[in-house]
């Protein structure tokens, strides 16, 4: 197709650098010192003139081959601050040249729903929105920079060599969400390093195989979900790092993370039911070491860790870890991770104390995995029955339900010593005067308190007044003392 002689002077400068892929700058754009996100993005341009104007439609039938070329080129369309006018559609076409807009300002939305395209770039410009769900992009898609008032929404879209928003400012009407790319493929990084969303990010089943980066990041969405990633899979790491910021929850049920996942930021959501929900997710690694403790309920239920990084002091009061397993803990506060398994706003919970009993006698403590048992059945305690709550306070006072033995032989001493003392200062008489052997209280009290005599003592001699008392209470306590010691053995050679 010739030339029309309808297109502006603006528009002949682009038609006739597009055989050559040359760069057509309108006026100089250098990026500021500002790096916050979408800072460069001019906002001015609804004031620009005629002589830096460009029609989408003139764009649109560029890439769509309206311009014949010759060979030994790379066509492109490449533009520097220039007002784009109209909507920049292409639905369901076939692009076969790259787009580069750098510091441009579009009046409209940019739509490229299941267009196939090559790589389209439009960094450091301001637009209303992008819309290109199912589009397929050989190459990689970037809005670095930009300043978007709207939506991007790229749902089942696939990119080949990567997904770039850095420094991009998203900022969606309310209501609506600023990323939308549910069941999205990138095969190379998805870069969000920078990044400012105001509105959810959603990334319900997408499939990132290149990493997942959001250091820096600002997701804003408070009361709500400012991270929708059920189902997520990113192969490689996932990392919220630097001064990375979530005001909402951030939802990963079910996320596989076939790397590490890196939590180092703030994380606000007290006013929704989780401010961090990762549950059912399966992660190699999982760093959780915010800046500031987690303002908000967390949940790592049923999700599966190979090792663990934490710091115990940065996760809030409400935690749910029931059916969490991990292979290793790393971090500080091992001996505070009893008080971290007890914090489930829901209840007591067994599971989180076996998994943590089971890492500590795999890593040879074998005392830290008894007080963690211990700390198991008080639990249990305090959701059993008033029989069974007494039968169990019982046994946690003698032998510590089994997980402290030698507290059996602390109350059989002090008893020993209780009857050896007062049997001495007041001996009991014998049954049979002249046949009786003489008096031991030291042996007479060991007597009382086994449930076999040893020594003979307790059936030649008969107590009397208020020692008859003491004597029974002897019995009775060596009888306790034997059961609980049959229990609590029991309790503990038996798998709880």
């Amino acid at each position: 197709m010739r030339r029309s002689s309808r297109l502006t002077e603006a528009e002949r400068k682009l038609w006739d650098a597009f055989p050559t892929g040359r760069m057509v700058t309108f006026a100089p754009f250098e990026s500021g010192p500002d790096c916050s996100a979408g800072a460069n993005a001019p906002l001015d341009g609804h004031t620009w003139g005629p002589e830096r104007t460009v029609r989408a439609e003139v764009i649109a039938k560029l890439l769509l081959g309206a311009r014949e070329t010759g060979t030994g080129t790379v066509p492109a369309v490449r533009l520097t601050g220039a007002r784009i006018t109209g909507p920049l559609e292409i639905v369901g076409g076939t692009v076969d040249h790259e787009l580069v807009l750098h510091g441009c300002y579009l009046d409209d939305p940019v739509l490229m729903g299941g267009t196939t395209t090559r790589t389209i770039r439009l960094t450091d410009c301001r637009l209303p929105g992008f819309s290109g769900g199912g589009m397929r992009v050989a190459g990689h898609l970037s809005l670095s920079g930009s300043y978007v008032q709207g939506t991007v929404r790229v749902a089942r879209a696939q990119f080949e060599t990567g997904l770039w928003l850095a420094g991009t400012k998203v900022v969606a009407a309310e209501g609506d969400p600023a990323f939308y790319a549910d069941a999205m493929v990138v095969d190379s990084v998805t870069h969000m390093r920078n990044a400012d969303f105001s509105g959810a990010v959603r990334l319900v089943g997408a499939r990132l195989n290149g990493g997942f980066q959001l250091d820096h990041a600002k997701l804003r969405n408070p009361g709500e979900e400012a991270l929708v990633a059920d189902g997520l899979v990113v192969e490689d790491s996932m990392s919220c790092t630097g001064d990375f910021l979530a005001l909402g929850c951030l939802r990963l049920r079910g996320s596989r993370i076939n790397g590490r996942f890196s939590l180092r930021g703030v994380v606000r959501s007290p006013d929704t039911t989780y401010a961090l929900h990762a549950s059912h997710i399966e992660a190699r690694e999982f760093l959780i070491k915010p800046a500031e403790r987690i303002d908000g309920v967390v949940t790592l239920a049923h999700s599966t860790v190979g090792t663990l990084h934490d710091d115990v002091a940065t996760w809030p009061d409400k935690l749910r870890l029931n059916g969490l397993t991990y292979d290793r803990l790393r971090g500080h506060g091992f001996a505070r991770r009893i008080e971290w398994v007890s914090r489930d706003p829901e209840g007591f919970r067994t599971q989180p104390y076996e998994q943590l009993a089971d890492w500590y006698m795999r890593g040879g403590n074998d005392a830290l995995a008894r007080r963690t048992q211990l700390a198991k059945m008080r639990g249990l305690r305090g959701i059993s029955g008033p029989r069974t709550r007494f039968w169990g306070r019982l046994l946690d006072a003698t032998v510590g339900y089994g997980y402290r033995p030698w507290l059996a032989a602390v109350w059989f001493g002090a008893l020993l010593v209780l009857g050896t003392v007062v049997f001495g200062l007041n001996p009991p008489r014998a049954v049979k005067p002249g046949e009786s052997p003489v008096f031991d209280s030291f042996a007479y009290t060991f007597d009382l308190l086994l449930p076999l005599s040893t020594f003979g003592q307790r059936d030649q001699f008969d107590p009397a007044g208020w020692t008859q008392g003491l004597a029974y209470g002897l019995i009775i306590s060596g009888w306790i003392l034997a059961t609980a010691l049959i229990a609590g053995a029991t309790r503990v050679l038996r798998p709880s």
